[in-house]
C-alpha cells in the first residue's frame, strides 16, 4: 500500500503502464469486452470497478470476480491462436482503463523474466479462484454456490461484531443470484431458510452472518487462504 492507502504497483506493472497503447474512460453499465469477442488488448484498471462474468447454459449470469484499481483483466487471452475473450467484463463503477496490445505485451513478457513470473502468478491466482467457485457449484449445487458466495463476501467485505460478520456492502437477491448463476426466486427461498435457522439476518440489504461455521460445514470448506476465497 502507498502512503495514501492505495494498492501499490509493482515495478513490472509500472513498466507495463508506461507502455500502454492508450487510456480511456468507461461509464458504469458499459462493457469493456464481451465473451466470444476477438481479443486484441489486455487491460489494467486505473480506477473504478469491473465485474468479470460468464453466461451459463440457461442464459443466466455467473459473476466470477470483482476487479478494482491495479487489477488486470483479459489476461487469459495471452499466447493463444486467434484469441477470444472467454468472459465478459462489465463496468459497475465509472472506470479509467489502460489498454495494452496483446502482441506488445507478449513480447514484453518474453524479454522480462520478472514480468513473466508476475503474470504467471496473476493467472494462477485467477484460475484458482475461478476453479474453486466452479467446484462449489458443481459439487454442491445451488445451495453450495450460495453458501460459498456468502463465505467469499464475508472475506472480502465482512466486519466482525457481536452479532457475527456483517457484510458491509448492500446486496440484492438478484446480486446474489448472479454470483450463484441461478434464478432470483431460488436464492430467495434459500435465504429465507437460512434466516429461519438464524444462520443469517438481513437489514437494509446488508447481510449479517451469525454462524459462518454452519456455511463452511455444509460446503465441506477447505479453508482456502483468504486471497483465494473472495469475490475480488
Amino acid at each position: 500500500m502507498d502512503e495514501c492507502g492505495k494498492p501499490s504497483l509493482s515495478y513490472e506493472l509500472n513498466e507495463l503502464l508506461r507502455s500502454a497503447n492508450r487510456t480511456f474512460d468507461c461509464p458504469k453499465g458499459s462493457y469493456l469486452f464481451r465473451e466470444g469477442q476477438e481479443a486484441g488488448e489486455v487491460y489494467i484498471i486505473l480506477s473504478g470497478k469491473v465485474q468479470i462474468l460468464k453466461m451459463n447454459p440457461q442464459g443466466q449470469e455467473l459473476l466470477l470476480r470483482l476487479c478494482k484499481e491495479n487489477d488486470i483483466v483479459g489476461e487469459l487471452t495471452l499466447f493463444t491462436v486467434d484469441p477470444k475473450y472467454i468472459f465478459s467484463a462489465r463496468i459497475v463503477e465509472d472506470a479509467r482503463i489502460a489498454a495494452l496490445h496483446i502482441g506488445n505485451l507478449e513480447q514484453a513478457i518474453f524479454k522480462n523474466s520478472k514480468l513473466a513470473l508476475e503474470f504467471l502468478n496473476w493467472m494462477n491466482d485467477h484460475m484458482r479462484k475461478t476453479m474453486t467457485k466452479f467446484k462449489d457449484l458443481v459439487l454442491y449445487g445451488k445451495k453450495g454456490a450460495l453458501y460459498s458466495t456468502l463465505i467469499r463476501l464475508s472475506n472480502s467485505y465482512g466486519v466482525e461484531n457481536k452479532e457475527g460478520i456483517a457484510i458491509e456492502v448492500p446486496l440484492t437477491t438478484q446480486d446474489l443470484a448472479n454470483f450463484c448463476g441461478t434464478a432470483r426466486e431460488i436464492v430467495s427461498r434459500m435465504l429465507s431458510d437460512l434466516k429461519q435457522k438464524k444462520i443469517i439476518s438481513v437489514c437494509s440489504k446488508r447481510i449479517i452472518i451469525h454462524d459462518i461455521g454452519y456455511l463452511k460445514k455444509e460446503n465441506n470448506c477447505d479453508n482456502c487462504p483468504i486471497e483465494y476465497c473472495n469475490v475480488e
